[in-house]
């Protein structure tokens, strides 16, 4: 097991740990939901509250692990392993961050979310950015439409392009942290843009190529 795979299973383990640690000390019932300034506005029953969390953190990394098996292009997993275990990582993390949250929300020490979200959602459009970037053609992970599937070369130009703007995209969501009860605009908005716009460049490259050809 390499070290990305360990650090994979101390962040599910400190998940689970966490919780189970902190969940006497909770209420009854405990912050799921905030409005755009940071105020809470949602509640759940305890037990409910604490284990949706830990709950995606184990099934998404079971799913994670499991798709470069079942894939018909599994052979190109290997030359991006370094890259797609790393986003497991990666969003492993974001996820414990966000139960931290909720757990010491539950435990009456706040924090904004329109402080913390903006962080951590950049920092995971960042790394997107470098998976994508150096993703090999595959049906799961990527920007996979019937044009980058159907083209190497289309694959790896919308693949170029689309790793440049999900960081973008990130650096634009992390300078969120300053506009307050605008940061999920700052997250959001980029974000679509850039998936709109690498979708429309693979056809329009795709059609290039088909054209080249047919001269």
């Amino acid at each position: 097991m390499n070290l990305v795979r360990y650090g994979i299973v101390i962040i599910v383990i400190l998940t689970l740990a966490t919780t189970i640690l902190v969940y006497p000390s909770l209420p009854d019932q405990i912050p799921s939901h905030w409005n755009s300034v940071g105020e809470v506005d949602g509640y759940l029953p305890k037990l409910l509250g604490v284990l949706i969390i830990p709950l995606l953190v184990i099934s998404f990394t079971g799913l994670f692990f499991l798709l470069p098996r079942i894939d018909p292009l599994k052979e190109n997993y290997p030359k991006f392993q370094q890259y797609y275990e790393g986003f497991i990582l990666v969003f492993a993390a974001f996820l414990f961050i966000i139960q931290l949250q909720i757990l010491l929300w539950g435990m009456g020490y706040p924090i904004n979310p329109t402080f913390l979200f903006p962080l951590i959602l950049g920092a995971l459009f960042i790394y997107l950015g470098f998976l994508i970037e150096h993703a090999e053609q595959n049906w799961f992970v990527g920007i996979r439409t019937p044009w980058t599937l159907s083209s190497e070369r289309v694959w790896k130009k919308t693949h170029a392009l689309g790793g440049t703007l999900f960081k973008i995209a990130g650096i634009i969501a992390i300078a969120g942290v300053f506009f307050g009860k605008y940061s999920l605009w700052f997250a959001l908005v980029p974000i679509l843009v850039a998936s709109v716009y690498i979708v429309i460049y693979s056809y329009v490259e795709y059609g290039r190529e088909r054209t080249n050809a047919i001269r």
